[in-house]
């Protein structure tokens, strides 16, 4: 039977949605499974041969799925594998390197209609790549330096006409005295440039500052675009809207015939069929890209606005046409 793989963490609210209007709403066949599952879980079956592609079986102790119905697989950020506690650290980076490869790499050679690819998923996640790929696409971009040495830094600075920010290069969440923290963009000060110890123990992000009337969160959904213009209220969220989620209102807005023609390229330049792109809009109007993240947060845009995003989802693993 024809079926929807979703790979995802069990705990992903916005994955619940999709499947909700899959399977409930459309009566679509779903197979589930977050990577924790394998392999204590979930066991895995794939063979190859001259006169075939991969075949096999993934299987739970309530279900299981034929890998040749695979007709879509939608991917977010599943959990890591999970291994028998009393595995020594060596052979658990063994046993994870080998799921990796042999679970992920199965799943990965599937030929089927991706939401998206995670190999394209894993090289969008570079800022780096985002912002020459969006620039080549058209797409104004913010001056953007990337560095660890301070004298670098000073040019930079020195260099920009107006302000500077600082912000992380990957993902801003990390983990310390068991508290989850969050590093948000921050305009560099005087004092900054005074004291630039700690530039030199790894790579951080500098941009000019781009003058806003608002920020847009842009969703993109195969060839459906769902905009909503963001707008700060407080100086905190103004410079990193991440800040202070409580000051926020939303206003759906479209975009501009020939940004949306930049992001057609730019998503077919990166091979995604799913985007969350971040833009500034300009008291003039003129939208700058800063980023675009391919497994972004959407669900509290179409709680927000009604923009139906979930639904768009279901439409793109399904191969409908709106």
């Amino acid at each position: 039977m024809p079926t929807i793989l979703v790979i995802a963490s069990r705990e992903d609210w916005p994955t619940d949605r999709v499947v909700k209007v899959l399977a409930e709403d459309r009566g679509a066949e779903v197979f589930r499974l977050d990577a924790e599952d394998f392999p204590q879980q979930l066991t895995l079956a794939g063979r190859i041969a001259d006169l075939h592609g991969w075949t096999g079986r993934l299987g739970s102790a309530t279900r299981s799925l034929d890998l040749s119905d695979v007709t879509s697989c939608y991917y977010r950020t599943p959990n890591p594998f999970r291994f028998p506690k009393d595995m020594s650290g060596p052979e658990r980076q063994f046993a994870m390197a080998q799921a990796r490869a042999g679970l992920g790499g199965i799943i990965a050679a599937l030929d089927c209609r991706w939401v998206s690819h995670p190999s394209a998923m894993s090289r969008a996640e570079y800022k780096p790549v985002q912002l020459a790929a969006a620039r080549s696409s058209g797409l104004a971009i913010p001056e953007t330096l990337v560095a660890n040495n301070p004298d670098d830094v000073r040019t930079f600075v020195d260099e920009t006409p107006g302000p500077v920010i600082c912000k992380p290069i990957a993902s801003p969440v990390l983990i310390e005295d068991d508290e989850l923290r969050t590093v948000y963009t921050r305009v560099v000060t005087e004092d900054d440039l005074a004291d630039l110890r700690g530039i030199d123990t790894t790579a951080h992000m500098f941009q000019a500052w781009v003058d806003k009337a608002h920020e847009v969160r842009l969703t993109v959904v195969g060839d459906r675009m769902f905009a909503a213009e963001v707008h700060a209220g407080s100086e905190a969220a103004r410079v990193d809207w991440r800040s202070d989620y409580n000051s926020l209102t939303y206003k759906t807005t479209d975009v501009p015939p020939h940004v949306a023609e930049g992001v057609r390229r730019l998503m077919s330049a990166l091979n995604l069929r799913f985007g969350a792109l971040d833009f500034i809009v300009s008291p003039m109007g003129e939208w700058t890209f800063l980023e675009i993240n391919p497994c972004g947060q959407w669900d509290w845009i179409q709680h927000a606005t009604g923009h139906p995003i979930a639904e768009a989802i279901a439409d793109e693993l399904q191969g409908v046409t709106p």
